[in-house]
């Protein structure tokens, strides 16, 4: 038996680990396509694009695993049945019980690493991205400007030229800075700034002692030139900046003791994944069981259908949390306790469908 054991294991290791990587492959491209289109919006510098590639992926993982866990059993359980080597292990008295040994194997290690991704890695990775874009936008080398060279505005704003900057990236010299908006264009000079920011996440290019001339993109002599001992140039505004009282950011162990409802909602958004995969997995065992002429992919687009209902329902319940819509104390368990009694009630049934009772087998002929 141990030997079956280590057999289905394997089984349900190598087709959970096949799905886990088409499904991160196809969640990077999602990623990339994000993280891009804040970079060229301005709201992301350009120089943090693999972290935060890296780090929306590890948040991300909540929402993978549990897809891949329950895809993967389903595919490999619906190998054995295809291939007629599950009816042989049910002819050996192997029932849903014995199963539970080489099934929860694999099930509890991805229960866990789901756990901690949702209450600990996921939190804390999007606190260390919030923290990195904080600091990167009070730099003007990691906001892309580079000295010596002329540098697009991110978002498509104008041109900047900057001749020379501090070694912290936050004071600058000889600033060259060219818009162009309705119409009309824009040159600005200035000897020596900075780059500043406001608490709403707002950043200005401070300019000390320059000239500005505005005037028609399309000729003409409507030109006004201006001389200022301090002008404040508005760059494209970073993303959400960090906030430690962020319920998103704040640490699993500090959401106990906050009685705010977006803390509660956020509390058991982080806490319902992984009973979810639990759920999921004792779902993916009596959906992949088919006959030798059933149709292969039938259980799993069931299968995957329960995953996008359920995780659905787990952001919109959220949301109702968080806006008073259903009482704190109901939390998401109107969600996870079913789908956990509906998982367990089919795994059983499943088995008495597959194994008949011993009684009935002692009056078979031989």
């Amino acid at each position: 038996m141990l030997k079956l054991d280590r057999y289905l294991l394997s089984e349900l290791a190598q087709s959970t680990f096949a799905t886990l990587v088409v499904l991160l492959v196809v969640s990077v491209g999602g990623v990339i396509t994000d993280v891009l289109k804040d970079i060229a919006s301005g709201r992301l510098p350009a120089g943090l694009m693999l972290s935060q590639l890296g780090l929306v992926l590890l948040s991300w993982l909540p929402l993978i695993l549990p897809l891949a866990l329950m895809l993967g059993m389903m595919l490999g359980i619906g190998r054995l049945y295809r291939d007629s080597e599950m009816p042989v292990i049910h002819a050996m008295g192997v029932g849903p019980v014995r199963l539970l040994r080489p099934v929860m194997a694999l099930v509890l290690p991805v229960v866990v690493i789901v756990a901690l991704c949702s209450l600990w890695l996921g939190p804390k990775a999007e606190r260390v991205s919030r923290q990195m874009i904080n600091e990167a936008n009070r730099n003007l080398v990691i906001s892309g400007l580079s000295p010596g060279s002329f540098t697009e505005i991110p978002g498509g704003g104008g041109v900047v030229y900057v001749g020379s900057m501090s070694g912290d990236g936050t004071r600058f010299q000889r600033i060259f800075i060219y818009r162009q908006n309705e119409g009309r264009l824009d040159v600005t000079t200035a000897n020596t700034g900075s780059l500043s920011v406001e608490d709403d996440g707002e950043r200005y290019l401070t300019l000390d002692n320059g000239f500005q001339v505005e005037g028609p993109v399309d000729g003409g002599k409507d030109y006004r030139l201006m001389r200022y001992a301090s002008n404040d140039v508005r760059l494209p505004a970073g993303k959400e900046r960090y906030d430690p009282n962020d319920p998103r950011t704040m640490p699993t162990l500090e959401l106990l003791g906050d009685p705010r409802r977006a803390s509660i909602a956020q509390l058991h958004g982080r806490l319902a994944p992984p009973l979810l995969t639990l759920a999921f997995a004792l779902l993916a065992v009596p959906l992949a069981r088919s006959t030798p002429r059933q149709a292969r992919f039938g259980g799993a687009m069931m299968g995957f259908f329960a995953y996008l209902i359920g995780m659905n329902l787990m952001q919109v319940g959220q949301g109702w949390l968080a806006s008073g819509r259903i009482p704190p104390a109901l939390g998401l368990w109107w969600l996870v306790l079913p789908l956990l009694a509906v998982g367990v009630w089919m795994y059983v049934k499943d088995g008495a469908i597959a194994i008949p009772r011993l009684r009935l087998r002692k009056g078979a002929a031989p």
